[in-house]
This record gives C-alpha cells, structure tokens and sequence, in this order.
C-alpha cells in the first residue's frame, strides 16, 4: 500500500511536471509570437530603415486588401502595425525594450492603416537606394553639422509631386556620388523635423554647407538643372597650369604633403571635360590638387613632361612623371568622374599605423580618432575614410589605427575586443569614447566633433563612481540598443552645459556584466544619477534638454514626495490660500513613468503659485486606500478657499503633458484680472492714470478659454506694475468694435502717457505667452518712463 501510494505520487509529479512544461512552452511561444522584433522578423539591434524595410515586406504580403477571404487578416496587419508604430519612435521602442507592452499602456498606436498601394508606392520612397541616405531625427543634425555638403529632399509620402521627382532625385544621387551627400526625410514620419526646418510645401530641396544658412531650390526639377545648382556650392576650384606657375604649384602643394591630378589636353586623345575637372576637385579636396594644361599652348612643357597625347596623371607627393617606372605615379585611362576618384583614393596612402611606444605619448598631446583593429581590418581600409583627416582638420583631431595584435595589454586596458573607433580627448588613454553607429563618414565625423568637444568618458572598473564627493551621471547601456545609440549624442550634449557641476560617463553592460548587476541594471539605455550614497534614475525622454531639467530638479526639486505625515500635514492642513496639485503614482506603472517628467516640468512653471506633490502608491498603499485612489496615475487638485480640507478635483483630461497640466492648474487661481464694462473702461482705461493690459475675449471662443489660465497669471506676474482687465466682447460687443477688435482673443496694452490722451485701439500684443507679454509690455512702459524723464529734465533745463 505504501508503495503504491509513493508510485502514485511520483506518477502524478511526473504528470503535473509534463502539463507545467507544456504550458511553459505555449507561453513562452505565445509570448515570443507576440513580441514586437519577432513580428517584424527583425534583431533589437535593427535601425529604423531596416525596420521599416521589414514592415513593408510584411505590408504588402498580409495586407487585408490582399487577403479578403482570410477572417483574420485585418487583427493580423493590426499586429505588424503596432509593432512597427512602437518600434520606429525612440521613445516607445525604449519603453517596450523595458517594461514591454505593459510601458504602453496609454499609447493607442496601431489602430489605423493605409491602403495596400499606400505601402507598395508611397511608404519609404527612398529606403532602397544607396546613394541616398535616409535620415530620421537623431542622424540629421550630425549629418548636415559633418562638413560635408549635403543636398536634401523633403518629401511626404502621399504627394504626387515627390513621386514624379524620385526617379530624377535617384539619377541626380548617383550622378553627384562621391562630390556631396544626397538625403532624404520623410517628413510624414519626422513632423517635428520637418517643422524646425520651416518645411511647409512638399517636396522641398535644400542645400546644408557647414558655416551658411540652408538654401532652399526653387529651378526646375531636372537632373542638369539639379546638378548645375549643386555645382555652384562646390568651393574647391581646378588650376590651370602653365610655364609660369608650374613648378612653384607643384612644390608647394608636395610641401604640405598633398600631390596633384592634371589632365594633359592635346591635340589627340580625350581630355576631362571642365564639369569632370570641377567634379573632381570637389571629390578630392583637402586630399589632392585637380589642375590640367593645355598642351597646345605649353608645348615645351609637355615635352619636357614626355606628354605625347591628351592623359591625365596623378603625381603623389614629391614624385615626378620619370618615377611612372617605378610605380610612383598613376596615369588613368577612364573619362568618368568617380572611377577616377576611387582609383585615386587606392593610391593615397593608408590611415597612420600608431605603435605602441607611441601611443600614450600621442593620445597625451593630441586629438585622435583611432581606428583599432585585430590584423587585416576592412572598415579602417576603407579608401574614402582617407577623407577623415581634411574633415577633422579644423577641430584638430588626427587620424590614425592601432592594430591590437600588437599590444594586446593596451587594448585589454581600454576594453576593446574587437574592430571599433574611438574618439581620444588629448588627455591621455583614459579619456576616450568608442563609436557605437554605423561607419559611414558622416557618421564619423559627427561623432568625432561630438566627442572631442564634449565632457563624456567611457567608464569600467577601474575608473566607475565609487562614494566620489563629485556627482555622477551614469548611462548604463549595449552598444546592439538602437535607443542606446541615439541617447549618447544628447548626453555629449548635456555634459558641454554642466562641465565642473557634474561628471558624465558611459558603461557598456555587455562587457562590464558583473558592475551592470551590481546596480541592478535589468534594460537598455538606464541612465542613472550618484551623488554620494544616493541614486537617481532618469525615466525622461532621450533629449539634452530633458536631462538637463532633471538634473536641476534634483538640485533643487520642484515635486514634494509626500509621506502620510507630510501628506496630512502639508495638502489636508493647507492654508486658506494655498493650492496643492498631487500625483498618485506607482513606479511600476507605464503611464506614470511617461508623467514623471511632464510633472515635474509643470512644477518648474507653477514655481510660486501652486504647491505640486507626487505620492508612491506602492510605498504608502493603505494611505492610498484610504484616499480612495483607485487607478494610477491619479492627478488630483486641492484648491484653497474651501470650507473641507478633503475637497479636490480630479484630472480628466486627455492630455498629461506639462502645459495642459499647467493650464488646468491655472483655472483654480483666485482671479486678479477685473471685468470691464464699457463705462469702467472709459473712466479707468481711457481716462485713468494706470497702465492697463486687456483681454478681449468671447465666452463661447474654445482658444480664449484656453488662453484665459495663461491671462490669469500675466496679471499676476504685473500685479502693482500693470493693471490688468477683461472685456466680454459678447456682452459688450460696441465696445469691442470701437477698439477695433476684430478676432479673440486679443490681447492691448493701454499705457498712460502722461497729458497724452490713450487711443481707444490700444497697442497690440502678438503672443499669447504670459511671460512674453509681461516681457514686451514691461518694456514698452520703461521706455515710456524713460522718454518721460528726458522730457521732463529739457523743460527744467
């Protein structure tokens, strides 16, 4: 009996423990069916273009219009929509990467989608071509800062007009390849861009040169007319050369280790057009002087060259036409432009070989950008990365490579493993940062002048923030995190404004593992704060400014984290004219990390007029309950002048970004502002001796409902200066048409100028930003003043 029951129990271990596996295995396929990179079929490390490359493919395969018999087609697109949607923002695709979908609970993407022949001709234009880079918001402003020149076509995807230029703009790329960069943006996927670009018609064609204001194109859409434009911000110029200049040219150029392509013209032979000539010395510039000779004219010289017919010869430095036996110079057969650039480039010699002697006395002294690498390497060989030295000229930084094979301690020192670049400061090998991004030029340069001038280091055990005195601003990440890499320009950023206030560095989770979980890191980027024995993380979104605002709220926090105690004592004992705003959290909850940052901007705007407050639900959950708080976030206002200490109102609107939250906030400030009617205006506006600022509205208008919060705090903010006064156009509508008032709301300065009657038009105020109104007519009164009492002392005088 006793064993049966021992086998029983066994048996039915054995099946609990098979059924557990079997649905183990249905989560874990339902989960991985679900996630967002399997859906796509695409790694986490995917940039953007190949992310939307992925859903095209997907679009156009299980589009409902292309399945109208499968019943499920519409919830499966639902899925790939959604995905995509999350993963093409930053913002959303480092909330997914964290906390799944979970961190999305408040965003509705993915609900709507275009037609089939939207994906098939309208969606990513420009993403499979390779003379066109396509850029989204984190690689514009490094492109078009690179010192490159870069022409760039603004285009939405539903305009025909884009669609009849896109053939013409691929032919356009692959005839200037190699002279400038050719771009595109989407502005359909990147409005914010577009809008700071003062993008406003589609498509539209910029010139971007490093030093000059964008100018835009306005010729005809051809591909001559297009190149002919291009063309004349091509700086670089072609020298003729003749008898009298010849020698002194050549010597000079090899003096400064540069050597010359010239194109012999002859009576036989072909000879580089002038366009080639300009071409190439656009290509080549800061690498080679582009010059030619007309044999016709300068025959002794030809001959004394041993030019028998039309060639054209690069001579590298310090070499002359007699060294073509040895290999020295280069005489090229092709008449195309970019054949003749790339074969040049072959010739040029390589990137420095540093040694290790060497190194830490050159990276002690100098800027460089070094390419490491493990013997033979193809990235560092790369013949248009000779161009990296004449693009890093003016920031001073030098290029050169490091092969690891010999010396492997320095780069086990640095903690380099495999091929990369990094970026040396000049202050010795321990202040460095390694590229993370593609290695296309652009990317490079940006990189480089970002680092250089910047305040970031790369951190590892040696060097981590122990209990330093200093503060330290921590981001934890894996160079495959597509967010990650867009994170690390911001931060350069950042670091130039707080330099001496506090130290920023970066630590890459998939080397320093063991540091990673130390400090409890669970996703990428994790962006953390130390100062001394306390920790701060960063939940904000991926920009310089928001760092830096959280950085300040930490200095000097505008949230009061209530405590039940403070809670009670603070908001529930409130003065009869204080007014608190307090936000019922989880740390948890998605939607509440998204808040964190918009309440604390809001608290920086309320400064001095509402009281903010934030309340951890998770840490103070009977408090919670008893508050009868029943969802998180919950956002709710005390006001004051109330008989109940218990009353608030509640926050229902849709939007919980920090001006909607500031602008609610506003509506419960006591009012300031007095209500004019047509005879208080005319005795205290008119004939009064204040200055008066006025709104004149419509109660039925929704922009002045929205603007009178703001109107509100203007009279605040110019109380006992500036008296401030509303007029209800609906009521009194005559008056409204005297002071010729023809849209609300409207916003007049009536300032008293002495004997010199008011005018019943009053000044107009352009903006409806308290703070700038307060701006402008403060200043208009002081000037005023001024004009007074420079009247007044020639009447004494």
């Amino acid at each position: 009996m006793e064993n049966f029951s021992i086998t029983s129990t066994k048996d039915s271990f054995l099946k609990r423990t098979v059924l557990f596996l079997m649905l183990l295995c249905l989560v874990v396929h339902v989960c991985t069916d679900q996630d967002y990179y399997n859906l796509l079929g695409v790694s986490k490390e995917a940039s953007n273009r190949e992310i939307r490359q992925a859903f095209k493919k997907l679009a156009l395969k299980l589009h409902p219009d292309k399945n109208q018999n499968d019943p499920d087609a519409h919830d499966k697109f639902l899925k790939i929509n959604r995905a995509y949607e999350v993963l093409k923002d930053e913002d959303l695709r480092k909330k997914y990467d964290k906390y799944g979908e979970k961190g999305l609970e408040d965003q509705q993407q993915g609900g709507r989608y275009e037609s089939w022949s939207y994906y098939r001709y309208d969606f990513g234009i420009y993403d499979d071509d390779l003379e066109i880079v396509t850029l989204d918001k984190g690689e514009f402003d490094g492109a078009v800062t690179s010192g490159e020149l870069w022409f760039i076509n603004f285009y939405s995807p539903g305009c025909s007009h884009c669609h009849d230029l896109a053939p013409t703009w691929r032919n356009f790329a692959k005839e200037m390849d190699g002279l400038i960069r050719i771009g595109a943006v989407n502005c359909a996927d990147n409005r914010m861009l577009c809008r700071s670009q003062g993008i406003n018609s589609y498509p539209s064609l910029y010139i971007f040169k490093t030093g000059m204001n964008p100018v835009k194109y306005y010729g005809d859409r051809s591909k001559d007319h297009l190149v002919n434009f291009a063309m004349q911000y091509v700086s670089s110029t072609v020298t003729e050369l003749w008898a009298g200049n010849f020698r002194s040219s050549i010597e000079d150029a090899y003096a400064s280790g540069i050597g010359w392509l010239i194109t012999f013209c002859s009576d036989t032979g072909d000879c580089l057009s002038s366009e080639t000539r300009l071409k190439l010395a656009g290509m080549l510039e800061g690498l080679v002087k582009v010059g030619w000779m007309d044999c016709a004219t300068q025959a002794n010289l030809c001959d004394n060259l041993e030019i028998i017919s039309s060639s054209t010869v690069y001579f590298p430095p310090g070499s002359t036409l007699q060294d073509k036996e040895k290999g020295g110079v280069l005489f090229l057969d092709s008449l195309d432009a970019r054949e003749i650039y790339k074969e040049v480039l072959h010739h040029l010699p390589d990137l420095e070989l540093i040694s290790p002697e060497s190194l830490q006395g050159r990276l002690s002294h100098h800027r460089w950008l070094l390419f490491f690498t493990f013997g033979k390497d193809e990235q560092s060989s790369l013949p248009e990365l000779k161009k990296l030295r004449v693009l890093l000229r003016k920031e001073h930084v030098q290029v050169g490579r490091f092969d690891c094979h010999a010396s492997s301690s320095v780069c086990s020192q640095l903690y380099i493993n495999k091929p990369c670049v990094a970026a040396f400061k000049g202050n010795g090998i321990g202040d460095y940062e390694i590229h993370h991004g593609k290695g296309q030029l652009y990317e490079l340069v940006a990189f480089t002048k970002e680092s250089v001038n910047s305040h970031v280091i790369t951190l590892g055990p040696q060097n981590f923030p122990g209990k330093d005195r200093e503060a330290w601003l921590v981001d934890f990440f894996a160079p495959w995190c597509p967010p990650c890499r867009a994170l690390l320009p911001e931060l350069r950023k950042a670091s130039k404004h707080l330099f001496g206030q506090i130290k920023f560095g970066t630590l890459d989770c998939t080397i320093h593992e063991g540091l990673c979980n130390m400090h409890n890191i669970r996703a990428y980027p994790t962006t953390v704060v130390f100062n001394q024995s306390n920790i701060h993380e960063y939940e904000g979104h991926h920009n310089a400014q928001e760092i830096l605002e959280f950085i300040e709220d930490l200095r000097n926090p505008s949230v009061v984290s209530l405590r039940p105690e403070t809670f009670k004592a603070l908001v529930k004992g409130r003065r009869k004219d204080e007014i608190w705003m307090v936000d019922f959290y989880a740390p948890w909850c998605g939607p509440c990390q998204a808040l964190m940052p918009e309440w604390k901007r809001m608290a920086r705007l309320l400064n001095g007029l509402i009281n903010v407050g934030s309340v951890d639900c998770q840490k103070y959950s009977s408090m919670c309950s008893q508050e009868h708080v029943k969802a998180y976030p919950e956002i709710r206002l005390y006001p004051g002048n109330m008989d109940s200490p218990n009353t608030y109102y509640p926050y229902t609107g849709w939007h919980r970004d920090s001006q909607s939250l500031r602008s609610w906030g506003l509506m419960y400030l006591p009012k300031v502002s007095i209500d004019l009617t047509p005879e208080s205006f005319n005795e205290k506006v008119i004939k009064g001796k204040d200055h008066w600022v006025l709104d004149f509205y419509a109660p039925w208008c929704g922009p002045c409902q929205q603007f009178a919060p703001e109107f509100e705090l203007l009279a605040r903010t110019v109380k006992g200066k500036i008296k401030a006064g509303k007029v209800d156009c609906q009521a009194y509508g005559h008056l409204c048409q005297s002071a010729s008032i023809r849209a609300y709301p409207t916003v007049k300065l009536y300032p008293y100028q002495g004997l010199k009657k008011k005018n019943m038009n009053g000044e107009h105020i352009d903006t409806r930003d308290a703070k700038e109104i307060a701006r402008i007519i403060t200043e208009r009164i002081e000037t005023i003043q001024r004009m007074e009492k420079k009247s007044k002392r020639k009447d004494e005088l």
